[in-house]
């Protein structure tokens, strides 16, 4: 599986998070529509660990999808579908989901097509001296929960990006990854604010109980390589044509480079079956990692990866 979009950081959370990625698996075969018109989806989160939060909250009122071309729905449009609504809001502590998927909900039927957002509609954060629904709290400050806001334009859901394909027939697993470090930003006045391009969408071949990740950092220092697609494949006594895990990553410009980072949630190899990462962009040469292996809970870190330009 993919998240941080396919990046894996120190730890990770199912609502599927982390740098500007969105990562697709390949659905599982398997009945899962009722008919050849319709796909299953199967709705989870993971989360990682964070260098400078002790929690992170999250209240979910509830979760829907939004099909291609209708981004700017209002939250509550009866065109967007539900995947689920809580009857009593959904208090997710992120960074207690190392390495665990947390289901949100059961299985949903959709029609079978493109859908651009997954919308998490969170429980909005009352005025005046109340605890906040969704918060975070500081290692340097285990006594204060601090509100986490929404910008403006996300409304109050937090729209995590596709795009997101609905298989007809079969069960469409994904995993909503969710990267503290990326996913939260502080402003001047020392305010934080949820940013939505840190939490990704993963594809999976299906809901893993148990599993590892693959990550890394793609950069530039001397042209904008805007989009990267990420593959893992695995080799040894299995060695697959089509990735077990496929899908994009897109660059943020700091710190003088353009980069990425990523992260793929894959099953545990074993002695004869290991794990290589490929990263292709235009007008970049592919890049093919070594073959490595995956521990169960634990991050197989492929470091910073440099892109080499074409010729």
């Amino acid at each position: 599986m993919f998240s941080k979009t396919i990046s894996a950081l120190k730890a990770s959370t199912v609502l599927a998070a982390a740098a500007l990625a969105l990562l697709q698996f390949q659905g599982c075969s398997g009945g899962g529509g009722n008919s050849a018109s319709t796909g299953t989806l199967k709705l989870s989160i993971t989360d990682k660990m964070s260098d400078d939060f002790a929690d992170v909250v999250i209240t979910v009122k509830e979760v829907r999808v939004v099909p291609s071309g209708m981004e700017n729905a209002e939250d509550s449009d009866s065109r967007l579908p539900v995947v689920v609504k809580f009857t009593t809001p959904e208090v997710i502590h992120v960074l207690d989901l190392k390495f665990i998927q947390k289901p949100l909900g059961g299985e949903v039927v959709l029609p079978a097509g493109n859908y651009s957002q997954i919308r998490l509609i969170l429980e909005t954060n009352p005025n005046g001296q109340q605890p906040p629904a969704n918060y975070l709290v500081l290692k340097s400050d285990l006594n204060t929960k601090i509100p986490l806001t929404t910008p403006s334009a996300q409304q109050s859901g937090l729209k995590i990006l596709g795009p997101i394909e609905i298989k007809p027939s079969i069960i469409n697993a994904l995993m909503i990854d969710f990267d503290p470090n990326t996913a939260i930003v502080t402003r001047g006045n020392g305010d934080y604010n949820f940013k939505p391009t840190g939490i990704r969408l993963v594809r999976m071949s299906e809901m893993l109980t148990q599993f590892g990740s693959i990550s890394g950092t793609v950069f530039s220092t001397f042209k904008d390589w805007s989009s990267a697609t990420v593959s893992v494949k695995r080799r040894g006594d299995i060695n697959d044509v089509d990735p077990i895990a496929a899908g994009k990553i897109f660059s943020n410009y700091t710190s003088g480079a353009w980069q990425s980072s990523f992260a793929a949630f894959v099953p545990p190899s074993y002695p004869t079956i290991s794990y290589k990462t490929f990263i292709s962009a235009n007008g970049f040469r592919l890049y093919s990692s070594s073959s490595v292996s995956v521990e169960q809970g634990s991050t197989k870190d492929l470091g910073t990866i440099p892109l080499v330009k074409n010729p």
